[in-house]
């Protein structure tokens, strides 16, 4: 082998893409009275090791919202690297939002229309730290029956409760 095909070989190498991590996402949020005492959980789980992390908090004063919110934010943080993330979701409001109103509510200065009036976007500070997270990453949306005996869903319902509970 020359010296010339051996460079070509490494440039091609380096052109390459690295194979970025596949992960799993799956969240929810629980609220205790709607405003009340809040939690969040998510879990993550690498597709290829089936390694997870966990993790839950909450709020003493908030609605489920805001939780549904929160535990999509707070999995994204937990990742290091870029990833493509399968965010699985019992929220529409949170799939809704990503998915469809997120770019107009950028364009409008973050404002929404009801009843012919401009408001302020709800939860905005929130959505502006997902509009931050989401470009580190690839996401794909995937929704999930709430309730309906998905594992990792109920699960992160547990936790989220669990979380809530710190606040009574």
């Amino acid at each position: 082998m020359s010296d010339k095909s051996l460079e070509a070989e490494s440039s091609q190498a380096a052109a390459a893409p690295a194979k970025i991590r596949e992960v799993d996402l799956y969240t929810d949020g629980a609220c205790s009275g709607n405003p009340g005492p809040g939690g969040w959980a998510f879990i993550l789980r690498d597709r290829k090791t089936q390694q997870e992390l966990t993790g839950s908090g909450g709020e003493r004063d908030s609605t489920n919202n805001r939780m549904e919110l929160q535990a999509v934010i707070e999995g994204l943080k937990a990742l290091k690297k870029r990833c493509h993330v399968a965010l699985h979701s019992d929220s529409k409001y949170v799939l809704q939002g990503l998915q469809e109103w997120m770019a107009g509510w950028k364009k409008k200065g973050w404002v929404r229309m009801e009843g012919g009036k401009k408001k302020p976007v709800k939860n905005v500070e929130l959505w502006q730290e997902l509009d931050r997270l989401i470009p580190l990453h690839q996401l794909s949306y995937h929704h999930v029956r709430g309730h309906s005996g998905h594992p990792e869903n109920e699960r992160c319902d547990v936790m989220a409760v669990e979380a809530s509970t710190k606040f009574h």
